[in-house]
């Protein structure tokens, strides 16, 4: 079963370890945050690192509050088991985990954490992506 998940974050894979440029570190850390509160639940499996894309939030139903293009992060992760996880698992697991802002997002964020169960501030979403 495969997922997508948008999000404002900056979840850029670096791949950067310590003594690296201290924000490719960051950005890392972020994206490992996503792999981590994933595998909380079910080993993810993915090919390519996340994408940036600049395109209007209200196209991807993210916040209300983020206003005309912003930044936009393009994640497909893919399941073994095809009901070990669901969309309504993943907003729950992922609401409030802290992330680290001020990368490359355009979005402010009023805290530090992602965000899925207030649709003003909303700042990652997901989805079930169909086989072909």
């Amino acid at each position: 079963m495969k997922f997508k998940l948008y999000t404002l974050v900056d979840i850029t894979e670096t791949r950067a370890r310590k003594g690296d440029d201290p924000r490719k570190i960051r950005q890392q850390q972020n994206f490992l945050t996503i792999i981590q509160t994933i595998g909380l639940r079910v080993n993810p499996a993915y090919v390519d690192p996340p994408v940036l894309c600049n395109d209007y939030t209200k196209k991807f139903k993210l916040g209300a509050i983020f206003k005309n293009k912003q930044n936009v992060w393009t994640f497909i992760f893919d399941i073994e088991y095809e009901d070990a996880l669901s969309i309504e698992t993943l907003l729950n697991d992922f609401n409030l985990v802290p992330i680290i802002d001020q990368l490359d997002e355009t979005a402010e964020f009023e805290n530090a954490h992602f965000i899925t169960s207030d649709a003003r501030f909303c700042n990652i979403v997901f989805e079930v992506v169909e086989y072909k």
